[in-house]
């Protein structure tokens, strides 16, 4: 599978059971979850049997891994970006990879109505935060007509919830 491609999956209920583990504590063994497995959703495979699903699943690309730091180091700050549209075919590409690659940037999405791209990113400080936006500006004014700049404050959920995964099994 390629980063492009959907992934091509039919989950298991073991499949399911093992997301919402890893969701709830992504530093389970494989031989943890095969107990965990057994005693909480009566199923019963092999440790080994769990490590290849889990192999599997990473290299379809049913779920990413990530490190996010804890939130108590970084000021989180959701950035959208208005075009210019005059100078926009000129420069968007380079615009867009800039802000997707940089050092800051925690999670890039497109969306749509007048703000189509966003942003959440991580600063150190909200001094950062304004030198960021100042050579993002200087380097790809011509393109970014506005940056709406929101501060994230008080972040008090940053996990995925392993209840989500029960929604697989509707499909």
């Amino acid at each position: 599978m390629t980063e492009d491609e959907p992934p091509n999956w039919d989950f298991k209920d073991r499949d399911i059971a093992i997301l919402c583990e890893l969701a709830d504590d992504p530093q389970l063994s494989s031989r943890e979850l095969t107990d965990v497995l057994a005693s909480e959703y009566d199923i019963e495979v092999s440790h080994v049997t769990v490590s290849e699903s889990i192999r599997r699943m990473r290299d379809e690309g049913v779920f990413r891994e990530a490190i996010i730091p804890n939130e108590e180091y970084y000021i989180f700050a959701l950035f959208e970006f208005k075009f210019n549209t005059e100078h926009f075919a000129d420069s968007w590409q380079e615009a867009m990879e800039y802000i997707r690659e940089d050092k800051h940037t925690l999670f890039f999405f497109l969306s749509d109505g007048e703000y189509q791209w966003k942003t959440v990113m991580m600063f150190r400080d909200r001094q950062e935060v304004s030198r960021w936006i100042h050579e993002c500006y200087k380097d790809y004014g011509g393109v970014i007509a506005n940056i709406r700049n929101s501060a994230v404050h008080n972040v008090l959920k940053f996990r995925t919830d392993p209840r989500i995964y029960e929604d697989l099994r509707e499909e």
